[in-house]
């Protein structure tokens, strides 16, 4: 019997249970506001469903938000993301251009991709560079790249909108494999991926420990100035992406809105997670659901007819609820103060 308060105060302790806990009320209010809601039918040979549409919307949250992650575990941000998004998305645009029957393109569809995430990793080997190379503080050296980003992009699309013509492009971000949205299968990949590098290799200790200490980790022999700048490559490279998967969902590149406020929501996802801001802990599970609440709340907000007025107001209510109830100190002080009454109660 004694062990039982213990477990449950381990219960409501871990990082990831306030987040879960968050997620099926969302999820349940969804539910409430649409009957309809957890119905998944099979039709013209694929799935559809609100689950399914917020798994494929969540998309390129969830891309740029593990990019976040490693960034973050190793004491850095990255508040650009959502300029390298726009880059990306305006790169692919141009390169492939096509013409109004969808017949024709400016360049092959494969060198347009490769070129719109090698744009995006030099994004993101310029941030590596300035932050591990150069010193410079990762929220300024990123913050250059956040504010001149959005003039690259509306330089590359000559601040018009770009219509994207060529079909084939459009499956990236609308397309379907196995009856799922072929988005799924892109942040699965990479999220497999990250997961296998950082729990099955040693990559996970070092990137942990260059968080927790970065001169103790090269006095340790890691090379944490590389190790860091490899992280913001892969951040951009997820941003990059992400800007395929918008582009080709949308149709279009606009380099001024694409992207846009995606580095708050990522950061958000990433710490709703559990991901520490001071490094050397990270929880790509807790990522994966930190950005779920977002776009499940996103989806609740809509489908409750909020005002869009006020959607960033209760945006910004539930994740400092759920922050609050994640701080073990807000946990102590609650507890302490409910166990009061019934100390006194005792007394007498």
């Amino acid at each position: 019997m004694p062990e039982t308060p213990s477990r449950m105060s381990a219960l409501l302790g871990h990082r990831l249970t306030w987040p879960l806990v968050t997620l099926a009320l969302l999820l349940l209010v969804n539910v409430v506001a649409n009957e309809r809601f957890l119905h998944i039918e099979w039709r013209d040979g694929h799935l559809y469903g609100s689950l399914i549409d917020i798994l494929n919307r969540a998309a390129p949250l969830i891309l740029v938000s593990l990019g976040m992650t490693l960034v973050i575990a190793m004491r850095g941000i990255d508040i650009s993301v959502g300029a390298v998004v726009a880059i990306s998305a305006a790169v692919a645009a141009w390169m492939i251009g096509g013409s109004v029957d969808g017949a024709t393109t400016r360049l092959p569809l494969g060198v347009a991709i490769t070129g719109a995430l090698a744009v995006a990793m030099l994004c993101g080997l310029w941030n590596g560079t300035l932050v591990a190379g150069i010193g410079m503080q990762p929220i300024i050296a990123t913050l250059i790249l956040m504010v001149a980003g959005r003039g690259i992009a509306q330089l590359i699309t000559d601040g018009q909108i770009i219509t994207i013509y060529y079909q084939p492009y459009f499956f990236i971000g609308g397309g379907y494999l196995l009856g799922l949205p072929f988005s799924l299968f892109v942040w699965l990949g990479v999220l497999a991926l990250l997961a296998g590098l950082l729990y099955k290799t040693p990559l996970g200790v070092f990137v942990q420990a260059v968080g927790v200490n970065p001169a103790a980790a090269r006095v340790a022999g890691i090379r944490a100035r590389q190790l860091t700048t490899a992280a913001y490559v892969f951040c951009g490279f997820c941003a990059g992406v992400a800007g395929l998967l918008i582009s080709s969902n949308v149709k279009s590149a606009d380099g001024n809105n694409a992207g846009q406020l995606m580095e708050l929501d990522a950061i958000l996802a990433v710490t709703l997670g559990g991901t520490s801001l001071a490094g050397g802990r990270f929880s790509l599970l807790g990522t994966l659901i930190g950005a779920l609440i977002i776009q499940t709340l996103t989806y609740a907000i809509y489908s409750l007819g909020v005002p869009p007025e006020i959607n960033l107001v209760v945006k910004a209510a539930v994740v400092f609820v759920v922050m609050l109830l994640q701080s073990p100190e807000f946990r102590a002080q609650v507890w302490a103060l409910a166990r009061r009454p019934s100390v006194s109660g005792g007394a007498a």
